[in-house]
This record gives C-alpha cells, structure tokens and sequence, in this order.
C-alpha cells in the first residue's frame, strides 16, 4: 500500500482545485487566489498524485473537469463554504465585546431586559450575556464581569456601587380598582394580596404583614392570598387583576407610568426598607470597554430610577461601598 496516499489532503491543493472547477479556468483561479498560474498548475498535479487519478482534461485553450473531479468536487465545494463561513464567523467575534452579566431573575425580567434594547443600539459592538439565578457568584469566575445585587449596605462587597434604594408601595390594575377601589389602607381587607414566598432575609421587610403592621394594623387578614415564588410573578399576577401587589417601585415605575398598574394609596402608601441595588464590580475586568460601556450605562439607567423614585439629591450621589467582603457577589 502507498503510504503517501494515506495522508490527509492539504487544503492549498484543494482550494486551487475547487476554484479551477467553478470557473473552469487555470488563469481565473490563479487571479481569484492571488497565484501565478504555475502555481495553480503544481497544486492541482500535487492533488492528482495524492489521489492517484487526473481531476482535469487539459487542452490548448480549455480545462475540462473529469469524472473523478466532479465526486470530489460535490464533497470538497460544501465543505470550504462551510469552512469559509465559520472563519468569518470567527474574525466578527474577535471584533466584538462579550459582557457577562448576573443578577437575580425578577429584577433581571422588570428593570434590566425591558432596558436592554436602549443600550444595543447605542453600542452594537457589544454583546451582553445575563445570568438570570440568585446563585453567589465568584470573582474568579471567567464568564462574568458585572453584578447586579440585591442586598444591606453592610453586606454588600466593597467597591460595589449604590444604584438606588427599595422603596415598596401596594399597586393594582385600574381594572381591579375600578371593581374594588381602594381609598384608605384598611380598604386591603376586602381584597386578594399576592406575596411573595421568600425565605431570604430581605422577605420581611418586603412581606405584606409588615406593610400591614405599619399602615393598617387593625386588619388581621385580607379576603384572600396568592402566594408566589418570584417578584416578577406578583407583578404579573397584579397586571392580570388577580390581587393587590406590594411592588418594588423601581421595578414597576414604567408599567406606572404608562397606567398599566396604579398606586392607590400614593405616597401615603410607600415603605422604604433598609435594602438597595448595587453594582457589584470584577475587580481585574473594569478596563475593558465593553465592560465600562455596560457599567456607564448601568449607572445612567440608575439615576433615572433614583428620580423615579424621588430619592433626596443627596442620595443621588454615587455610594461606594466599604466592606471588607470582595470574593462574593451577593443576592
């Protein structure tokens, strides 16, 4: 057996190949590849003695592909096009600016992917990838850059950025309303109120038996509850007219101020518990551009949210935070 004939073929010998067969031309394929002519011809004779049989018929002024040409064509044609692509493919990656980015799922559903559109228009060369779970996130962990968290100013890990502050308050659909008004706090007896089924630490101050205690301690319960697992579901259930929800207010302002949900009680109604949002940045990655550009743009939606949610100027300001925890990106 020849064992030269055993070797995988070269792909230059192959190229010239399939460019002669297309334009059925020596001279063609030698100006398409940016070879002499010669060159071409010593390819293509490499190919024949590889395969062991002649690809072309050659004649004074033509080339003719034969019948072996024609089977190694119908397989070598699909393959460089394919080849070709996935290249191209390669080099468009090398030119753009993967981000990874994670955050807990509600405040990724409510406040960052009804944003995101914004930021791909003005920053096409980035491309954003969203870890949506609650699950701590390592620093050294190679697919992410940025965090958005949810957690006390103690805990959250040092150099993280203050985005804004929580700020809760009872919202409804004016469908419901319309229905059942509610005037007065006490009106919430003679509703369904949807809660959200939370064991983390935060879930006591964001319950509605602690909203009730504050504005309405005489009533002992509501018609009904729903209890649900997600923020985002309390919010739907509330756009559907299912219940009263008690809303983050920086994650419903827009389906406020379009009317889709209604404040009924209005300021008199709002909480502000101990919690914020924070930016929590990688330490090693802050330098890249695409991850400044998401970073920048972050901080930009965050201060529309701070006037959302009137918070005094002094909190405008961006808030740095201390603490001595850097491994971890909390909740």
């Amino acid at each position: 057996m020849n064992t030269l004939r055993q070797r995988p073929l070269a792909i230059g010998p192959l190229r010239a190949f399939e460019a002669v067969a297309r334009l059925s031309s020596f001279r063609g394929a030698a100006e398409e590849l940016h070879l002499t002519q010669p060159a071409i011809s010593r390819q293509i004779k490499t190919l024949e003695d590889e395969i062991g049989t002649p690809l072309f018929t050659r004649g004074t002024r033509h080339v003719a592909i034969t019948g072996a040409g024609q089977l190694l064509l119908r397989t070598a044609a699909p393959l460089l096009a394919q080849l070709d692509a996935t290249v191209q493919q390669l080099r468009r990656q090398r030119q753009r600016q993967p981000v990874g980015l994670t955050t807990f799922a509600s405040f990724a559903s409510l406040w960052l992917l009804p944003r995101l559109a914004g930021f791909q228009e003005q920053n096409p060369g980035v491309d954003i990838r969203i870890s949506a779970n609650d699950r701590i996130a390592e620093f050294d962990d190679p697919e992410l850059d940025l965090a958005l968290r949810y957690c006390l100013p103690a805990d959250a890990p040092a150099g993280s950025v203050r985005l804004f502050g929580e700020l809760l308050t009872p919202v409804a659909s004016p469908a419901l309303l319309a229905r059942q008004p509610i005037r007065r706090a006490t009106d919430l007896a003679r509703h369904v109120l949807l809660e959200e089924d939370d064991g983390r630490p935060s879930a006591r101050y964001l319950s509605w038996r602690h909203w009730l205690q504050q504005h309405a301690p005489t009533v002992a319960e509501p018609r009904a509850w729903i209890y649900l697992n997600y923020t985002y579901q309390q919010i739907q259930a509330a756009l559907a007219g299912q219940g009263v929800a008690l809303a983050r207010v920086a994650l419903v302002a827009e389906a406020l101020a379009r009317g889709e949900l209604v404040e009924p009680l209005g300021e008199a109604g709002r909480l502000r518990p101990p919690f914020a949002y924070w930016l929590v940045r990688w330490p090693d990655r802050e330098g890249r551009p695409g991850v400044a550009a998401v970073d920048a743009w972050l901080l930009e939606q965050a201060a529309a949210t701070r006037a959302a949610l009137g918070e005094a100027p002094e909190d405008d300001a961006v808030t740095t935070a201390t603490s001595a925890t850097r491994r971890r990106a909390m909740r």
